[in-house]
């Protein structure tokens, strides 16, 4: 049979490898090849048994079906064209390809000279030609039946005034865990396993964010090494998921997963990077993207194609303003949401997708297609405001309907509990979810992420235990890494037996975690920051897949149990007390119906309002928060008046004893300690104040207060 007789013309939408029962319909976008051929492999990925031209060239879309196929066959992409650089086209039929709709890989990739589309070596560089096949060593997509039984997954739908978002990386959170069996540890598998969702419950988090798990590729000067790239910003297809995640590699596992959370009321948001490939720049592996069309999948230097604009700091940038490209980001996005049930998205250097021709536009392609597109409306967005391009920080600067990581809310913090002049202004700004950057466009205090650590930086541990960092394991001399982290070690640099330094670190921890969670806004929590895991120093760890950021779950010992006890209860204040997750700003404008409280009022030590002076005194290191309960008018989503407390959060982040007096409030018969970071294990009944009484407020301190209304 010939193989015009063995593919039909098929179909040019939809784009990749669609299974309809009785075959499979090939389609593969390419404005600039003069041939496509559909390589399919037998069962191992080793032998090549039949080559196909794609017969049809539809709106620059190449396509073909193929009778008889079935799921689990393994396919790839051989395509020709031109090989001019300087043009910015870098076709090399030699090379197999990976479809960039790909759903599922088969094998594992290990980058070698031969993936490379030029001869490594020449004294040409890239614009020699390498005519070395390598189909042998490269993965190979796997055709797919997307069908799954969610027998009535319902999506949790947890509001944004409620979210407590848990940052984590399904490796290094259960890859030691012993709950888990061995066969499922670091995979979508153990992530779903009762012990990980029991304990996620029992922590009191909404949603965990999970670092990248689309496919990526390990970069081979890491591998050259001993390393990886264990964070996964490398990502290969925005499809696939990464196939070490895959216990068994069946791809209902990652449904599996998110159907459990989900029935525990967890949602899973993904961390996604769609700014660059891990084609790198002209020297880089040519993988898939680069071979099928280079000049329409990157920014190319307008004067010099051969070369790769660099907004990302990773070797190239994806061309979103192509509409082709644009279309494909939309395509995965919808995928993950309408096929993978996830409840919504981090993006990974979101600058750059709204980097226009112009420079960054809040108002560009990318995020008008993301709130005009039915399927992302419900799901939650988060940015990462910046890259390394022109004007590439960019907080505040994102459109209606976006969250994002709020880098200032992280420094100020850090750098008050560091005992840093002059903090107050900037510290009470931040606990109010930054208005000044997010109140535009009617956005929602919810727009401010907060955070004290994440993935990219110390830990909350480190960030008490180190004045610098220690990335000497990553092979860089310890050049690596933001050399600015306003952290403070207490005296000795790293792990201590000194009694009074550790008791200090833990202190200072819990300042900072109720810094986060007593603040407006949305709270995220790095996984293991409530028991104390380490980094060794190490601030960048992207390549460390080892203990350095595997959690430890077996040596928790007793004082990090009694932290972990102390932050579920911070969590669990924060969800019990409305006035703690306000859907609106606050700016001391409403008034309480019964205290006359301003909705937001903020308090001197002497009891008082605070003055300019106490404002613009670099000295002044204590302040109280005291927010009327029922001022404003909120309501539940279910429409019920969300009434609260009147509450008092006092931080005092100097080192002597401060005498604070209780501020006068209408009404107030006493006020009940709920907080203590000084006495972690105070219970409510155990600490009284009378209205306006006098206490000694203990340095390095927050403690939280109800008021008690008078009955009589």
């Amino acid at each position: 049979m010939s193989s015009r007789a063995r593919v039909w013309p098929g179909k040019s939408y939809p784009l990749g490898a669609t299974w309809d029962g009785k075959g499979v319909n090939f389609a593969l976008f390419s404005a600039h090849a003069e041939k496509i051929e559909l390589c399919l492999f037998d069962s191992s990925g080793q032998r090549e048994i039949e080559r196909l031209v794609l017969p049809e060239h539809t709106d620059q879309v190449w396509h073909g079906y193929v009778p008889g196929l079935w799921p689990g066959a393994l396919y790839g992409y051989r395509v020709s064209g031109p090989y001019e650089p300087q043009l910015g086209h870098r076709f090399n039929h030699h090379k197999l390809l990976l479809d960039p709709y790909a759903k599922q890989f088969y094998g594992s990739l290990h980058l070698r000279d031969e993936h490379c589309g030029y001869q490594v070596g020449h004294h040409n560089g890239d614009m020699s030609f390498d005519t070395r096949d390598n189909a042998r060593d490269m993965l190979k997509c796997v055709v797919v039946d997307t069908s799954f039984n969610w027998e009535g997954d319902h999506l949790p739908e947890i509001p944004w005034s409620r979210s407590i978002i848990y940052e984590t990386h399904v490796r290094g959170f259960t890859i030691q865990h012993e709950g888990i069996p061995h066969h499922l540890r670091g995979t979508f598998a153990g992530m779903a396993h009762p012990e990980i969702i029991k304990y996620l419950q029992s922590l009191g988090v909404t949603a965990v964010e999970m670092m990248p798990v689309h496919a990526f590729v390990d970069d081979r000067f890491l591998t050259d090494r001993g390393l990886r790239n264990y964070w996964g910003y490398n990502t290969l297809c925005f499809f696939a998921p990464e196939p070490r995640y895959l216990s068994g590699g069946d791809l209902a596992e990652f449904k599996t997963m998110v159907k459990r959370l989900h029935d525990a009321g967890i949602e899973v948001l993904l961390d996604v990077v769609y700014n660059h490939t891990s084609e790198g720049n002209e020297f880089g592996p040519t993988l898939s993207f680069r071979g099928i069309d280079n000049a329409s999948y990157y920014r190319l230097l307008p004067d010099d194609r051969r070369h790769y604009i660099n907004d990302t700091g990773c070797g190239n940038t994806l061309n979103l303003i192509h509409p082709r490209v644009l279309q494909m980001v939309m395509d995965s996005l919808r995928y993950w949401v309408n096929e993978m049930h996830v409840d919504g998205f981090r993006f990974d250097l979101a600058v750059t997708l709204g980097r226009e021709t112009h420079g960054y536009d809040r108002g560009g392609g990318f995020f008008d297609a993301i709130r005009q597109d039915p399927a992302m409306s419900h799901v939650k967005i988060i940015a990462e405001p910046w890259d390394i391009g022109p004007g590439g920080y960019q907080l505040g600067g994102f459109p209606a309907g976006t969250a994002e990581w709020n880098d200032r809310f992280r420094d100020t913090v850090r750098r008050f509990w560091c005992g840093h002049d002059g903090m107050l202004g900037l510290l009470a700004s931040n606990l109010l979810a930054s208005s000044d950057l997010f109140e535009h466009d009617c956005r929602r205090p919810w727009a401010s992420v907060n955070y004290i650590a994440s993935h990219d930086g110390f830990p909350l541990a480190d960030l008490v235990s180190y004045n610098d960092r220690h990335n000497e394991a990553n092979g860089e001399d310890n050049r690596d890494g933001h050399p600015s982290n306003f952290s403070y070690n207490h005296g000795i640099e790293g792990p201590t037996d000194n009694p009074d330094i550790r008791q200090m670190r833990l202190r200072q921890r819990r300042n900072m975690l109720a810094s986060v969670l007593l603040a407006q806004g949305t709270p995220m929590l790095l996984a293991g920051d409530e028991f104390g895991r380490s980094q060794g120093g190490n601030n960048n760890a992207y390549c460390q897949d080892n203990e350095i950021n595997w959690l430890d779950w077996k040596n928790i010992s007793d004082e990090e149990q009694e932290f972990l006890d102390f932050v579920r209860r911070l969590i669990n204040l924060r969800q019990e007390r409305p006035v703690l997750r306000r859907t609106r700003f606050l700016h001391g404008l409403q008034v309480s119906k019964t205290s006359e409280l301003r909705d937001i009022e903020w308090i001197s030590p002497g009891g008082g309002t605070m003055s300019d002076y106490h404002w613009q005194e670099p000295k002044a290191r204590c302040l109280g928060m005291l927010l009327a309960g029922d001022a404003g008018e909120y309501f539940t989503p279910d429409g019920y008046p969300e009434t609260d407390d009147n509450l008092l959060v006092i931080l005092n982040a100097s080192h002597t004893v401060i005498p604070f007096r209780m501020p006068t409030v209408r009404g107030a018969a006493q006020w009940r300690c709920l907080i203590d970071t000084s006495r972690p294990q105070l219970t409510p009944s155990e600490f009284l104040l009378d209205k306006n009484d006098d206490f000694q407020m203990e340095p390095w301190t927050v403690m939280v207060f109800a008021m008690v209304a008078n009955t009589a």
